[in-house]
């Protein structure tokens, strides 16, 4: 804002009124499918497509009730997977309103942040470098504003924008892209300066909007690990048919018993298919993500929760994150006083016009918090001096660049005459203020000095241009050392550490995660607040300076020790994550300017500023902190190691069942014995394995050392040899067991519908059994008597209810080809199962113990 005074914006009431008549400023994608998308993609899933068919061929043959059984299973399955998809639908829309874009809004007078979607046409809104410009708007103030209109021009070069004072009437639209125009565009970015726009179109009516139908038809690319495991589905999935085939037309040629050839090939292939594979890690990082989104961790990439587990060092800024970035104006320093301000109390007249120049290099709209603290200062201890300037008007802004670590602001009085204040690190400012050698040296050793107890430091200097305003301040120089400046003090900021800030670094460091500070305060500064958060400094502080003098191979060198980086610039971070990154580390790292997101890019976790993170470095991060605390990056690597943890299990579990499911649905047929497995039997297993794998295992227990242990190795898959090895034991000593049963109940001479019926039974018992086993993998039998556990109870109640009434109930064992088997049968073949899945599960843990995983 260039102007002293806040125009006032819509009222609250007219802004109701219109996004009433025009709707909110969003637009509809192919998100928003609806239930009906989601039931029409249920009903072409391979698992209920082999539930009509098998229940079809029933009831083709005359087998009303069989047919009518399976199909009822098939509706039991669709509103199981419904009720799972529906779940996962829910976490997402939970977060997309964590994700909603927020903007700047003038309206009753006051700057207020809501969602973009409720702007409406004929809202002031502020437009600052980094943000995603929220509508189709017309400049009414711009200072250094220039916007990268690549997404509807395709030309990748910013495009300066001049602006059209609210007193004027608006210009002829013009299309995007050239310089000087005072239009700006929706989703488009702005890259430098900041200003005020009025919103002239929202929603559809935008430019972006007009081509958003083409937009919204772009399918969202799969991950690596979605991809890898569509391969694998779609291989077991060829392979299935196949053997389907190959079993029907076997059986049936050999035996002439068609029906049941194509009875057991469905009941085969509905074993075979691990479409569970895809369903749970889809429903894991759904639920994962809302889980840390609770933790205030907005994960906006599924991958990175996969990431977090592997995560080595923790490249973190200081300000905000591990501070409070409430900043509070500790010291005024000049060369006559040295004064503490309090509350309530009057400044002493020997920093008088250090706090008004201060107050004149500050925005007093901006974000920034030392801003805020010399305004709110200065307010009160000023009031009703000379030394406020409501009428002054802001003429030129010269905002911080790499090149020069300081801002300033060029005044126009009320007589035209021109003043400058300009703020900033106090080697920039020593170098505007052309000082000489001696001067500057004793200078810099009283900034050493307040940097040592633990304050930010920044100098102020005052300017007087030379000539009177003319109306468009053309007359300034383009760059701050086009004026001459004098060096009024030194301001010192205390910025106190956040109390959960040693906690979390001591646990981040007992999990073998290395915690790094970037910052680009003063060394002195960083160090006080390096040692106060426990992080490690026996190796001291590498500025800025010394790291540019550095080549790669040095940096890399240097990083493997230091911990505390000062005066660092945010391109320098980039270096930082490289450096890091050639030594073999997995690298989270945090940032919220524009110059930060190719750091956050270029790590392999990118973690932005939810609140004063700019749009651009939101879109390059992995992960928002929606809470800007150091704390919530260390939860959120326990959440994601331990979402990690359970996913390998079940992982684990499902590579077991299927060991089971399949064997005992074609080693019978192979061994010359009666068919075992129906389809009907198959749907019963899967109505536990589904529950089980999207219940039970996402909400089971943490393993209580999961930060006591290193990170795991980046290289480590989902489902490595070792891990896909345990499930297949597990499961042939669930298989060897429950066929074993089924043969010898046959040659004891049980009736074939007796020894299914023992058979299922084990198998079912057991399935439970490996879901206990490995959900208690690593933690002992009591992670099954915690609350995180309540969800594997659940379900184990219900499917032994299901069990009992395919036993007890006549018509439906049946119709299940079941006998009731004896009482000691019963006996003999639950201890088998639990002897079979307990020698499984003893060594796979000693397989585990020696592999060291």
């Amino acid at each position: 804002m260039t102007d002293a005074k806040l125009p006032s914006g819509l009222t609250t009431e007219q802004a109701r009124q219109r996004l009433a008549a025009c709707g909110p400023n969003e637009l509809r994608g192919r998100e928003d499918a609806g239930l009906a998308a989601l039931l029409r993609g249920l009903l072409g899933e391979p698992m209920f497509l082999l539930l009509l068919a098998a229940a079809g061929l029933y009831l083709a043959f005359g087998d009303l009730g069989e047919g009518l059984l399976l199909a009822g299973f098939a509706v039991v399955t669709l509103g199981l997977t419904f009720f799972q998809e529906r779940r996962s639908a829910r976490a997402l829309d939970a977060l997309r309103e964590l994700t909603v874009p927020q903007v700047r809004v003038i309206r009753d007078g006051r700057v207020q942040r809501l969602p973009a979607r409720d702007l409406v046409p004929g809202d002031l809104f502020l437009v600052g470098e980094g943000e995603r410009i929220a509508a189709d708007a017309l400049l009414r103030d711009a200072a250094g504003l220039s916007v990268d209109e690549s997404l509807l021009t395709g030309e990748s070069v910013p495009v300066r924008k001049t602006a059209v004072p609210v007193a004027e009437a608006a210009p002829p639209a013009a299309p995007p892209g050239g310089d000087d125009a005072p239009w700006v565009f929706a989703s488009t970015l702005a890259v430098a300066g900041h200003g005020l726009a009025e919103a002239v179109a929202t929603g559809p009516r935008t430019e972006v909007g007009r081509i958003g139908a083409a937009l919204a038809g772009i399918a969202t690319e799969a991950t690596p690990l979605q991809r890898q495991l569509g391969r694998l589905v779609r291989l077991f999935g060829g392979v299935a048919f196949v053997g389907c085939v190959l079993l029907a037309a076997w059986w049936g040629l050999s035996r002439g018993d068609w029906r049941q050839g194509l009875l057991s090939a469905i009941a085969l292939g509905m074993g075979m298919l691990p479409e569970e594979f895809p369903m749970v890690l889809a429903i894991f990082m759904a639920l994962g993500a809302w889980r840390m989104a609770r933790l205030q961790v907005l994960a906006r990439r599924p991958a990175v929760i996969e990431a977090l587990g592997a995560v080595t060092v923790l490249c973190v800024d200081k300000t905000g994150t591990l501070t409070e970035n409430r900043m509070q104006l500790r010291r005024l320093v000049t060369d006559e006083a040295d004064v503490e301000p309090r509350p309530g109390e009057a400044l002493p007249e020997d920093v008088h016009r250090l706090a008004e120049y201060a107050m004149l290099a500050s925005q007093r709209d901006g974000l920034d918090p030392m801003d805020r603290a010399v305004l709110a200062v200065g307010d009160a201890a000023l009031a009703g001096t000379e030394h406020l300037h409501p009428g002054w008007r802001l003429a030129r802004e010269y905002p911080l660049t790499p090149g020069l670590l300081a801002m300033a602001q060029a005044w126009t009085a009320q007589d035209g005459g021109r003043w400058l204040a300009a703020k900033g690190a106090p080697e920039a400012i020593f170098d505007l203020c052309h000082l000489a050698p001696a001067r500057r040296e004793a200078l810099l050793e009283r900034v050493r000095g307040l940097a040592a107890d633990g304050l930010r430091v920044l100098a102020v200097a005052e300017g007087r241009h030379d000539g009177r305003a003319d109306h468009d301040g053309a007359a300034l120089p383009d760059h701050p050392h086009g004026h001459g400046f004098a060096l009024l003090g030194l301001l010192g900021f205390a910025d106190p550490l956040r109390a959960s800030v040693p906690a979390a670094v001591a646990e981040a460091r007992s999990a073998g995660i290395a915690v790094a500070m970037i910052t680009g305060d003063h060394a002195a500064t960083a160090a006080a607040i390096a040692t106060q958060a426990g992080l490690d400094t026996a190796a001291g502080v590498l500025a800025g300076p010394e790291l540019e003098a550095l080549d790669d191979a040095a940096l890399a060198a240097a990083v493997r020790t230091v911990r505390v980086f000062a005066r660092v610039s945010p391109a320098q971070k980039l270096r930082l994550v490289e450096a890091f990154k050639r030594n073999g580390e997995t690298v989270a790292m945090t940032g919220d300017g524009v110059n930060d997101a190719p750091a956050l890019k270029a790590a392999h976790v990118g973690i932005a500023m939810g609140g004063r993170g700019t749009d651009v470095a939101r879109e390059a991060a992995g992960l928002v902190l929606l809470d800007e605390d150091f704390s919530r990056i260390v939860a959120g690597v326990r959440m994601g190691r331990r979402i990690f943890d359970n996913l390998r299990k079940v992982m684990v579990y499902i590579t077991a069942i299927h060991v089971p499911v399949v064997g005992l649905a074609l080693l019978p047929l192979l061994f010359g014995l009666p068919p075992l497995m129906l389809p009907a039997h198959v749907v019963l297993t899967e109505m536990v394995i589904d529950p089980a794998c999207s219940l039970a295992f996402e909400g089971a227990p943490e393993d209580p050392r999961v930060m006591r242990r290193p990170p795991r190795r980046a290289s480590d898959g989902l489902l490595g040899i070792g891990l896909l090895l345990e499930g297949l034991l597990q499961g042939a000593a669930l298989l060897a067991t429950t066929l074993a049963v089924y043969a010898l109940a046959l040659h004891a001479g049980r009736l074939e519908d007796e020894a299914r019926a023992l058979a299922v039974v084990g198998l079912t018992v057991g399935n439970l059994m490996l879901v206990a086993a490995n959900i208690a993998a690593g933690l002992g039998p009591r992670a099954l008597l915690e609350p995180g556990a309540r969800a594997f109870w659940a379900v184990a109640a219900a499917a032994a209810a299901a069990l009992a009434a395919t036993l007890l109930w006549p018509p439906l064992r049946g119709l299940l080809h079941f006998g009731l088997p004896s009482a000691a049968d019963l006996g003999a073949t639950l201890l088998a199962v639990a002897l079979a899945v307990g020698v499984g599960a003893g060594v796979a843990a000693w397989g585990r113990s020696r592999s060291g995983r």
